[in-house]
């Protein structure tokens, strides 16, 4: 059996290098999970990502349960190369253990000690090539339409003991278009350059962070409400169609009377 590759810490570190296997067997899941209840995953503007700078930190904003999941099959689709971390609140990653062989490690939210395990972890994270570091520096539901965005000062303190670095935001939402399934919207904002992260204070990176994302957010919004699947590249397709009794009783007089069954919503328009 592959066993996660420990990356070395400091005394009390829990930092484990992602396993393969255990990547591979989780995201078979979650995407047949995902597509049972989403119409899609879209992602517009995904060549903002520079797919070999390094370090590298992708934060992104926090409004659902469904976050974790969808981050990892972005990563998956868009950095597949990559290995990718991501911290998570110590009580939760105790209880869901199966996560730390995955990239998770753990943070005590909002206490000082929670600070400084995301400091030491990120610091390592960044330091080790082809890794990925992600962050919701919100560290809690808030809604898209939320403004201003508040960040908690982890991100930006991270960024103020690092060197030369990039950070991209990612704004994630969910919503209704034509069909009964919603749809996972993703935008990718302009990514962040940093030539000396030590050069600014960390409340400065925090500011400058949470003015991108709420800039990202805003795109999204504006692209979400076009309603245009053209402006996004899709990663992963759902389900399709009413579902229920209903759906079973338009394929059955379809069947019987030689008709195409469509089942997309938007294709019955162009028939």
């Amino acid at each position: 059996m592959m066993r996660a590759q420990a990356i070395p810490t400091r005394p009390g570190g829990d930092l484990r290098a992602p396993s393969r296997r255990a990547l591979s067997l989780f995201s078979f899941y979650v995407r047949s999970y995902v597509s049972r209840h989403f119409h899609a995953i879209r992602v517009a503007n995904p060549g903002r990502i520079p797919l070999h700078a390094e370090p590298l930190i992708l934060f992104a904003n926090h409004s659902s349960w469904w976050d974790p999941l969808a981050g990892m099959l972005l990563g998956q689709a868009l950095l597949p190369h990559r290995e990718h971390y991501a911290p998570m609140d110590a009580a939760s990653l105790n209880h869901y253990g199966i996560f730390r062989s995955m990239g998770f490690f753990p943070v005590e939210n909002g206490s000082p000690r929670g600070a400084a395990q995301l400091l030491r972890a990120g610091s390592q994270i960044l330091h080790r090539h082809g890794s990925v570091l992600w962050i919701t520096p919100e560290s809690q539901f808030q809604d898209v339409r939320k403004r201003p965005i508040v960040f908690r000062p982890g991100l930006g303190a991270l960024m103020s003991r690092t060197g030369r670095l990039t950070c991209v935001p990612i704004a994630m939402e969910y919503t209704f278009w034509n069909e009964r399934l919603p749809e996972i919207l993703i935008n990718i904002g302009e990514p962040l350059n940093v030539a000396d992260g030590t050069m600014e204070e960390a409340s400065t990176w925090t500011n400058l962070c949470s003015f991108a994302m709420a800039a990202t957010l805003d795109e999204l919004t504006m692209l979400a409400t076009e309603r245009d699947p053209e402006a996004f590249v899709t990663i992963l397709t759902g389900y399709s169609g009413i579902g229920g009794i209903y759906e079973m009783w338009k394929r059955f007089t379809c069947l019987l009377t030689g008709r195409r069954y469509v089942h997309d919503h938007d294709n019955l328009h162009n028939r």
